[in-house]
């Protein structure tokens, strides 16, 4: 039985410049979710963690 293996796709540039190649991406490479600046609000929202002195910056995931 063989093992399953994970492989990046390529990369462009080097050091902080370095990225995911946008050519060799394909749909199943991808991590787009438009509804994840909804869920987060959402989330915050449920657990009142957002206070009223804290700007967007300091309330959004990292």
């Amino acid at each position: 039985m063989k093992r399953g293996t994970a492989t990046p796709p390529p990369t462009l540039g080097e050091g902080c410049l370095q990225r995911y190649d946008p050519e060799a991406l394909s749909d199943t490479d991808g991590t787009e979710f438009p509804e994840a600046a909804e869920l987060w609000r959402k989330l915050q929202d449920e657990t009142g963690s957002i206070d009223e002195g804290q700007g967007a910056e300091d309330t959004a995931p990292v």
